[in-house]
């Protein structure tokens, strides 16, 4: 039965406002019921029923397509002259602007151009919108907790992904990134493994901004710190090579492979020199070598770290890191593969006395070497599973150092802000915060970059920013927090009065050591003489019998010693058996009566 009610309404009262009134309900239809068909029904029982409380919802999934941006730029040059109107020439442009600024469009666009560039510069005059306002008062950024964020993160384009050897950051302000990539390992490489090097944009993960095109993986890469356009890299078959970013990917010259290095160069670092032309680098061959970038025919100088100052390359050891402070033009530091800190001085007359100290202390290669920014004479090490503080004045030992971990360390650096804030990164791919001034024993904060290992790290020189590559060509950028960059209240006494304590106690260490070393030292000696004078009388002939006769003395002793011992076993498993002596000899009696009687 279909039921139907029709509404009428005037077309004028379309759009009107709705009036509602209280009025009596109204039966328009009224169905009575039927119980005939109530009998074609059939009861059903249990009811089975389901009720579905939540919002139902579906799940879709959409793969868009990635994003690539890309940077350009415009050169600019003056331009929009008439083509009859030659710009060089100073008459035909005076006679040209006369001409224009008669025309009454001219004037009328100046006058009211010149009334919004009037206000404007009202504007600016009235407010300084580069004011601080709040620059003298002291903000306390000790209360909040260090911590750091993910900015980006930048892949190894490749199919087969290398290590990131080097990181070195754009000197002109934190928007670029030189790094370098190499397989490390000399068996894994192959063929197909890419030799190329990249420089990113930190603002582009996609697509790097240069490509650069070495004749071996480059093992390390250092921008020029006076000029941003020249980058110099160290290769893996020990070549240096230098690029200028202007002239393109290719090197703009190399070092012939018969004056270079003949194992890796794991350090390459520009020299403060006035032509800013002037670097060198360290390989694990055992040499130094000093190297001009206008002529790289041959080294300008070279050291080769023979400690024994004989200049024997064969003796020399291997370096792995190499450090150099722009404050001490003169000296230099080299990290070996011995596990030594070799600090030399560059400017000694001999080649013998450019090796001046050596610190010792690690199990295993210096992977990592820096002096404080701060205070030059304590410098930071990092070798096998600790990293560690040294003192010039200390050579014995090590003023401050981290507990063993239990991953190995591979990287460490300085906080360019703070003197008491370092970095280090292990093989498990964390990365660690410490601060002498809260914790000495653990590191503030612990970060877990990524599951492969960390080989190396690198932090921007305002020290907001921080950049570390693993092994699989993966480079991850860091911004760490505002208490981890920003120089805290009285940081600089504080952190001088606790080197200059830890290097007394070791130094008042030291001394007891020697003391006790000395006196040790006597009472062998005496000894010595004492078991001289018994055996003054003999001479080496005798000496020579004597101990031959002690030494066969004692094989006879041990051999005597053996067969008792032997006989001893032999007895205790007769008398287990039963078999007495006496026994034995009836036996025998019995075995000849029965052969007798067999005959």
């Amino acid at each position: 039965m279909e039921i139907q009610y029709v509404y009428m309404k005037k077309r004028a009262e379309f759009g009107r406002q709705c009036n509602f009134t209280d009025r009596q309900a109204e039966l328009h239809v009224d169905v009575t019921p039927d119980e005939s068909i109530g009998k074609s029904f059939v009861e059903k029982n249990p009811v089975d029923m389901s009720v579905q409380c939540s919002q139902a919802m579906s799940e879709h999934e959409v793969n868009t397509e990635r994003f690539e941006t890309e940077t350009r730029g415009i050169n600019h040059i003056e331009g929009g002259w008439p083509k009859d109107v030659n710009p060089a020439e100073i008459e035909q442009v005076m006679r040209f602007r006369k001409k224009v600024e008669k025309d009454e469009l001219y004037m009328q666009t100046i006058q009211q151009l010149g009334s919004v560039m009037e206000h404007c510069i009202k504007q600016n005059n009235a407010v300084n919108i580069y004011e601080e306002y709040f620059s003298e008062v002291e903000v306390d950024q000790g209360e909040e907790v260090p911590s750091a964020k993910t900015i980006n993160v930048f892949r190894d384009p490749n199919e087969i992904k290398r290590s990131v050897t080097n990181l070195s950051w754009y000197p002109d302000g934190a928007r670029k990134l030189a790094v370098a990539y190499s397989t490390i390992e000399f068996q894994k490489a192959s063929s197909e493994t890419s030799l190329d090097s990249y420089i990113w944009d930190i603002e582009n993960p996609n697509k790097p901004e240069l490509t650069l095109k070495p004749v071996s993986p480059l093992v390390c890469l250092e921008y020029n710190p006076k000029d941003p356009h020249i980058l110099i890299g160290s290769c893996y078959n020990g070549q240096i090579a230098f690029w200028d970013t202007r002239k393109g990917s290719q090197p703009c010259d190399t070092t012939p492979i018969e004056h270079s290095h003949r194992d890796p160069a794991y350090k390459t670092i520009w020299l403060h020199s006035k032509t800013g032309t002037e670097c060198f680098s360290a390989s694990t061959d055992g040499q130094v070598l000093w190297w001009d970038t206008r002529k790289l025919g041959e080294p300008t100088e070279q050291l080769v770290l023979d400690l024994a100052k004989k200049g024997d390359i064969n003796n020399a050891q291997g370096a792995s890191v190499l450090e150099y402070e722009a404050t001490l033009p003169t000296k230099f530091m080299v990290g070996t593969e011995q596990g030594a800190v070799i600090s030399c001085n560059r400017k000694a007359k001999t080649p013998q006395e450019k090796i001046v100290s050596t610190f010792t202390g690690h199990h295993g290669p210096v992977y990592a070497l820096q002096r404080n920014p701060f205070f030059p004479k304590n410098f930071l090490t990092v070798g096998d599973w600790t990293a560690r503080i040294w003192s010039e004045d200390i050579r014995e030992s090590s003023v401050m150092w981290t507990k063993y971990h239990m991953a190995y360390l591979t990287d460490a650096c300085w906080s360019p802000i703070r003197p008491s804030v370092f970095f280090t990164t292990k093989m498990d791919g964390t990365l660690d915060v410490w601060d002498l001034l809260l914790k000495q024993n653990d590191p503030v904060l612990g970060l877990q970059v990524c599951d492969e290992s960390l080989h190396s790290l690198r932090i921007q020189d305002q020290g907001r920013y921080i950049a570390c590559g693993s092994s699989s060509g993966t480079t991850t950028l860091l911004q760490l927090s505002d208490s981890l960059y920003t120089l805290q209240r009285n940081e600089k006494t504080l952190v001088t009065a606790m080197f200059e304590r830890e290097t007394k106690r070791e130094k008042i260490l030291e001394s007891r050591h020697r003391e006790m070393r000395l006196k040790e030292r006597g009472k062998s000696s005496a000894d010595k003489d004492d078991h001289e004078e018994d055996h003054g009388g003999e001479d080496d002939e005798d000496l020579v019998a004597r101990a031959e006769k002690e030494f066969f003395d004692m094989i006879e002793a041990g051999k005597k010693e053996f067969e008792a011992k032997e006989q001893q076993m032999q007895q205790e498993a007769e008398e287990k058996r039963g078999n007495t002596p006496e026994k034995d000899d009836s036996s025998e009696k019995r075995d000849e009566e029965n052969g007798e009687k067999n005959k």
